[in-house]
């Protein structure tokens, strides 16, 4: 099982962004449609959600999950 990861880069980026617009966790989850308790998971780091309701929350933001390129380190570390 996967470990939680709270300095993840989605979950920093809705935290901080979510705290900028002064909206606490209830208040994002009723703005974007999704539950309280997923808005907690996402900001905590949880691996396994459901893209799409990232989406929902990103999108509020002004952004999207895209696919990024990584570098050749970064591939080659994968598996650790």
């Amino acid at each position: 099982m996967q470990e939680w990861n709270r300095n993840s880069e989605i979950a920093e980026f809705v935290r901080n962004r979510r705290k900028k617009s002064n909206l606490t966790q209830i208040e994002l989850a009723d703005v974007t449609g999704v539950g309280v308790r997923f808005v907690r998971e996402l900001e905590q780091g949880k691996p396994n959600l459901m893209t799409d309701k990232i989406n929902q929350i990103l999108l509020f933001f002004g952004h999207t999950l895209t696919p990024t390129p990584i570098s050749d380190e970064t591939r080659r570390n994968l598996g650790e």
